[in-house]
C-alpha cells in the first residue's frame, strides 16, 4: 500500500510523550511480526505507516526547550520517571499504610512517599500515561496511570503488608511482586472452603473457651487473638504434603501450643483434658516451666510436650508425618533443633560420600514470639543457616505469632526496630505482615510462603499480627500494665464471629451459621470431657514409650581385626590421580603408612580417622561439624584435602571401598548454641547416625549452655527424647589463658544424673578409638546417651598418647587406666593419686624424669570415664592396698572448678577405712586460668611437686 505522507501529521499529532513512545513500541513489534500486535494497531500501521511526532509540535517543544528532537516531550518523560519512582515506593513502603493492626494501637506512619503529589504528579498527569508504561503488571481494567496507581496502592496497603525490596535477587523479587500484583498467589476460596475456614476458627475459639471455663485458674497460654495460626498451619502442611514432603517438622513456644497440638497434630481432646483433670500442679503459678511430675522420665508440663501425627491425603498412598518438637520455656532455643530435624529427614545416608539431600522430602515451620524473635540471639544464629551447605534445608517457614507484648513488656521497650520481623531482612528473607483478624488474607500469606519456598528453596517469614486476649498466662491480670490495650481487647469481637458476620453479609452463610458451629463444637467438647471426668484410669503424664524401652543392647566389641585396619589404612592414603596434596600435609599423612606395623604408633588424629572408617564399614553413617571440623582446630584431622594447584576438594572417607554409609563433615558458622541445637536435632531425628559436634576450644561451649541444660542433659528425662550426640571439647591447661584452657567439665558433672550422659577425658589414642566405636555401637540402643569428651590439645601430638596397633585390634575401652610401673608392691603403697586427662600425662613425664627415685609408696589411677562414675573398678584397685593412707585427687583446674567437687564425695565412698581423701590442684579461683605463661608454669610445677614429693619442694624440670 502506498502511504500518503500528508496524512501522517493529522493522525499522529494526537500522540505525544510516553503515549507516542508506546505506539512506537507497538510499531517495532509490528515490523517484526504483524500478528504480535492488536488488530486495531495493525490497521493503523498499514494505513498510516510509522508513527512520528508532528513537525509543528516538535518545533514548539524545541522552542520551549522541553523536547528531545524528533521524539519525546521531556516534561511528560520526567513525569513518567516520577511515576516509576512512585510505583517502586508503593512496593517498598506500602506496608507502612497497610491495614495490619487489629486493635488500631499503632501510631500512624509517615506515608508521604505513597502520595503522587510528593513527586509533582496530579491525577491529570498520571491519566496521560499508559498504565502498562509505569506498571508492568497493570491489569486490563486499569485504563491509565492514575487508575493503575490506585489499584497498586490498594494491593500493597490492604490486610497484608509486603516487604521484598531487601531481596537482592532480581528474579526472586520480581516473582514476589507478581504474586502480589497479579493475585496469582491464591485463587479465591470457594463458598465451601470459606465455611470450612469458619468452622476451623470456631473449633480453635471454643477449645480455648472450654478450657478457660472448665479448668478455672489453670494456665494454658491460649492462642486467642491469633486464632488464624491454626488454619494457616493447615494450609502450609497441606501444600507441603502435596509437594512430596513426607515430614513436616514444627517448633513453637508455649503460647497456642495446646491448640496446635489438638487441631493440627490431632492430639485427642480427651488426652489434653486428662492432663488438666489429673494434673498435680493445678494451683502452681505463675511459671510455665513447672514440671507436671518431676521424677524419672515422667514428663514436662502439658504445654511444652511435642507430638507426632501422620496424615494421609485422600486418594494418595503416601503418609506425611507431622512433628511438633518438645521445647522448654527458653522460647526460641527450639529453632535450631527443628532445623536439625528437617535436614536429617531430607538426607539419605545409605551410601558412601556426602548424604544425598532431597529438599522436598521434609519441610520446617517455626513459630516465634514477637518479643523473643527480636530479643534472643539464637534467632539470628538460626536464620544464618538459610543458605549454608551443611545446614540449609530448602527453606523454613517462619511465623511470628505477634501479640504485641513480651509478658508485660511493650514493643517499644523490647526492640529497636519498627517491626518484630526486621532481623530477617538482613538475611534477605521475604517478609509479609498480615492482619490476624482477616483469616482469608492469612491463608493467602501462607500459600505465598509455601510457593516461594518450593520454588526458590529459601526461608520465608510471616508476621501474624494479632493480640493476646488474656495476660501472659490466664491467671495474670494484664490491665495493671497495659490498661489501654486491654480496654480495647475487652470490647474486640473475636475473629470467628467477625468472619461469620462477613460471610453472612456476603450471602455465603446464614446469620446463624457461627452460632450453629459454636453449639456443635461445645456439645462435642462437653461429651468428651464427661468421659474423661468419669475415667480415673487415664494418666495425665507418663510417656507411652520411655526412652530406651524395648531398645536393643549395645555391643561392647570395639576391637577391629588387624588385617582390616591395614586394608582401610591403605585406602585412606590413596588419592585421586593428578590430585596434588599440599606437600607439607602429604608428608604428615604419609607417616601413617607404617603406623600399624609392629614398631609403629597410631597418633590421636590417625586413631580418629581409623575409627571413622571402621564405623562406616559397618554401615553406620557419621556427621561431624564444628567451626574448623574439616581440618580441626589443631590441624590433626585433615579429612578434607585441598588440591594445592586447583583448590579441588577430596575426602578419603568418601572413596573408601569398605564404606557402606555416608560421611558428612562440615565447617560450621561461628556459633555454638545454634550448631549444638542443630546437631542435637539431627541426631534425635536420625538416631542411627553418629553425630559429633566439635568446639573450636572447649571454653566456648558455654555459649551453648541453654541447649546443654535444657535439651542434651534433660531431654531424656523430660520428654523421653533419646540422643547420642557426641561433643568434643578441647580442654587442658597449657598456659594459653582463661579463655583457652577449660571446657568447664564441672558444669557437665553438675548436670550428671539419672545416667543422662557420659563424660570422659582420655589419655591415649586407642582409648579414643574405642570410645568412638563404643558410641557408634550404642546408637539406637538402650545405652544411647550423649557423650561429652574433654578432648586434647597438646596431647594430640604427644608421643605418650600414641598407641600400638594391637591396642586397636585387640583392646577395648577402659573406664580407668593404671599407671604402668607403679603399684606392683601393694603392701608398700601408701598414696593413690586419681586424676584425669593431661595432668596424668604430665605426672607420667615427671616420673620418667625421676627414674632413680623409689616410688613404691605411690600408685596413680587415670579416671578415663568420669560419669557414670566407675565405682566398682576404683574400689577393686583401692581394696588391694592394705597400707593405704592417702587417696588424693589431682587436677590442673582450680578447686571450685574441674572435677574435685564431683569427685570428693564419691572418693570418700570408695576410700578404704582409715585413709584420708584430699585434693591437690589450683586453689579456688573466679577465673579458670592465669593469663601469664610464667604464672601458669609455676602453678603447674607446684601441683606436680606436691603430688609426687610430699616432703619436698624439689623442682622437677619438664623441659617447658
Amino acid at each position: 500500500m502506498t502511504i500518503d505522507e500528508s496524512n501522517r501529521p493529522s493522525l499522529w499529532q494526537s500522540y505525544y510523550g510516553p503515549n507516542l513512545g508506546y505506539v512506537q513500541e507497538q510499531y517495532e513489534k509490528y515490523k517484526q511480526d504483524p500478528n504480535s500486535v492488536d488488530e486495531g494497531y495493525r490497521a493503523l500501521f498499514e494505513q498510516h505507516g510509522e508513527p512520528v511526532a508532528p513537525a509543528a509540535a516538535l518545533g514548539q517543544a524545541a522552542d520551549n526547550g522541553t523536547s528531545t528532537p524528533g521524539k519525546v516531550d521531556t516534561n511528560l518523560l520526567k513525569k513518567a520517571v516520577a511515576a516509576e519512582r512512585l510505583v517502586w515506593n508503593i512496593r517498598t513502603y506500602g506496608h507502612l499504610a497497610a491495614d495490619i493492626d487489629p486493635l488500631g494501637l499503632s501510631t500512624p506512619s509517615d506515608v508521604r512517599l505513597l502520595d503522587p503529589q510528593e513527586y509533582g504528579l496530579g491525577q491529570r498527569d498520571l491519566a496521560q500515561l499508559p498504565a502498562s508504561l509505569i506498571w508492568e503488571n497493570a491489569p486490563e481494567e486499569a485504563r491509565d496511570g492514575w487508575e493503575a496507581i490506585q489499584i497498586l496502592r490498594q494491593k500493597y496497603t490492604g490486610p497484608i503488608a509486603y516487604e521484598f525490596s531487601h531481596v537482592h535477587d532480581e528474579k526472586e523479587r520480581n516473582w514476589l511482586n507478581r504474586q502480589v500484583e497479579t493475585n496469582s498467589s491464591s485463587q479465591a476460596l470457594s463458598n465451601e472452603e470459606k465455611l470450612e475456614l469458619l468452622h476451623r476458627l470456631v473449633e480453635v475459639e471454643q477449645f480455648e473457651e472450654f478450657l478457660h471455663k472448665t479448668f478455672v485458674g489453670q494456665k494454658r497460654f491460649s492462642i486467642e487473638g491469633n486464632d488464624a495460626l491454626v488454619p494457616m498451619l493447615d494450609t502450609i502442611v497441606r501444600i507441603a504434603a502435596r509437594g512430596g514432603a513426607r515430614h513436616v517438622l514444627m517448633g513453637m513456644a508455649h503460647r497456642g501450643r495446646l491448640n496446635v497440638l489438638a487441631h493440627v497434630l490431632n492430639k485427642p481432646y480427651g488426652k489434653i483434658f486428662s492432663e488438666f483433670q489429673h494434673s498435680p500442679n493445678k494451683d502452681m503459678m505463675p511459671s510455665e516451666g513447672s514440671m507436671g511430675i518431676n521424677f524419672g522420665w515422667t514428663g514436662d508440663v502439658k504445654y511444652h510436650l511435642g507430638a507426632r501425627y501422620s496424615m494421609t491425603e485422600e486418594g494418595q498412598s503416601f503418609e506425611t508425618r507431622l512433628t511438633l518438637a518438645n521445647n522448654p520455656s527458653h522460647l526460641e532455643y527450639v529453632n535450631p533443633v527443628v532445623e536439625g530435624f528437617t535436614r536429617a529427614a531430607q538426607d539419605d545416608r545409605s551410601e558412601k560420600g556426602y548424604p544425598r539431600q532431597d529438599k522436598d522430602k521434609a519441610a520446617a515451620i517455626i513459630m516465634h514470639g514477637d518479643a523473643a524473635f527480636a530479643g534472643e540471639g539464637i534467632v539470628a544464629e538460626t536464620l544464618n543457616f538459610n543458605q549454608l551447605p551443611g545446614f540449609q534445608n530448602g527453606g523454613t517457614i517462619h511465623i511470628i505469632v505477634n501479640n504485641r507484648l513480651g509478658f508485660t513488656t511493650d514493643s517499644k521497650d523490647s526492640r529497636s526496630t519498627h517491626y518484630a520481623s526486621d532481623l530477617a531482612k538482613g538475611y534477605e528473607i521475604p517478609v509479609v505482615h498480615v492482619n490476624a483478624d482477616d483469616p482469608e488474607a492469612c491463608l493467602r500469606a501462607a500459600e505465598m510462603a509455601m510457593q516461594y519456598r518450593n520454588l526458590f528453596k529459601k526461608d520465608f517469614l510471616i508476621d501474624l499480627i494479632g493480640y493476646r486476649r488474656y495476660g501472659h498466662n490466664e491467671a495474670d491480670d494484664p490491665e495493671t500494665t497495659q490498661p489501654l490495650m486491654y480496654g480495647k481487647v475487652k470490647n474486640h469481637t473475636r475473629v470467628a464471629s467477625l468472619y461469620g458476620q462477613k460471610l453472612a453479609e456476603r450471602g455465603v452463610a446464614d446469620s446463624q451459621q457461627y452460632e450453629k458451629y459454636k453449639n456443635e463444637v461445645q456439645d462435642s467438647l462437653k461429651a468428651i470431657y464427661e468421659e474423661v471426668k468419669n475415667d480415673d484410669s487415664q494418666q495425665a503424664f507418663g510417656p507411652i514409650n520411655p526412652a530406651g524401652e524395648g531398645a536393643a543392647k549395645a555391643s561392647t566389641q570395639t576391637a577391629v581385626p588387624a588385617d582390616l585396619l591395614m586394608k582401610i589404612n591403605q585406602g585412606l592414603l590413596t588419592w585421586p590421580e593428578n590430585f596434588s596434596v599440599y606437600p607439607k600435609l602429604q608428608r604428615i599423612l604419609e607417616r601413617r603408612t607404617n603406623a600399624l606395623a609392629p614398631d609403629g604408633k597410631v597418633d590421636w588424629g590417625h586413631a580418629e580417622t581409623l575409627a571413622f572408617a571402621t564405623i562406616l564399614a559397618e554401615g553406620k553413617p557419621i556427621r561431624i561439624t564444628g567451626q574448623d571440623a574439616e581440618r580441626a582446630t589443631f590441624a590433626h584431622r585433615n579429612l578434607v584435602l585441598h588440591d594445592a594447584k586447583t583448590g579441588e576438594e577430596f575426602c578419603p572417607l568418601h572413596r573408601l571401598p569398605e564404606a557402606k554409609a555416608s560421611f558428612a563433615v562440615h565447617n560450621s558458622p561461628l556459633s555454638e548454641a545454634a550448631v549444638i541445637g542443630f546437631e542435637y536435632g539431627y541426631n534425635v531425628h536420625a538416631p542411627e547416625t553418629l553425630v559429633i559436634w566439635e568446639a573450636q576450644y572447649g571454653d566456648f561451649v558455654n555459649a551453648g549452655q541453654v541447649l546443654i541444660d535444657q535439651f542434651i542433659s534433660a531431654g531424656r528425662s523430660k520428654w523421653t527424647q533419646k540422643s547420642s550426640l557426641m561433643m568434643l571439647l578441647p580442654h587442658g591447661y597449657e598456659g594459653m589463658g582463661p579463655e583457652h584452657s577449660s571446657a568447664r567439665p564441672e558444669r557437665f558433672l553438675q548436670l550428671a544424673g539419672e545416667n543422662n550422659f557420659t563424660v570422659a577425658n582420655l589419655t591415649s589414642a586407642s582409648q579414643y578409638f574405642h570410645l568412638l566405636r563404643r558410641q557408634a555401637l550404642s546408637t539406637e540402643t538402650e545405652e544411647a546417651r550423649p557423650l561429652v569428651v574433654m578432648a586434647p590439645k597438646s596431647l594430640i601430638r604427644n608421643p605418650r598418647v600414641a598407641s600400638a596397633a594391637t591396642e586397636l585390634s585387640e583392646g577395648s575401652f577402659k573406664l580407668i587406666v593404671e599407671q604402668q610401673g607403679l603399684g606392683d608392691k601393694k603392701e608398700a603403697v601408701e598414696r593413690v593419686i586419681l586424676c584425669t586427662g593431661k595432668v596424668a600425662v604430665d605426672l607420667e613425664e615427671a616420673l620418667d624424669k625421676e627414674k632413680d627415685t623409689d616410688f613404691s609408696w605411690l600408685h596413680i589411677i587415670r579416671v578415663e570415664q568420669l560419669y557414670p562414675f566407675p565405682k566398682e573398678e576404683i574400689s577393686k584397685i583401692l581394696s588391694g592396698f592394705t597400707n593405704l593412707q592417702e587417696v588424693i585427687w589431682v587436677q590442673e583446674e582450680p578447686k571450685n572448678m574441674g572435677y574435685w567437687t564431683y569427685m570428693d564425695s564419691r572418693l570418700r565412698e570408695v576410700a578404704p577405712a582409715g585413709s584420708n581423701v584430699s585434693y591437690i590442684g589450683r586453689p579456688e579461683r573466679s577465673s579458670p586460668a592465669s593469663g601469664y605463661q610464667h604464672v601458669h608454669a609455676i602453678e603447674q610445677q607446684r601441683i606436680l611437686t606436691s603430688a609426687l614429693k610430699p616432703n619436698s619442694l624439689k623442682n622437677i624440670s619438664l623441659g617447658r
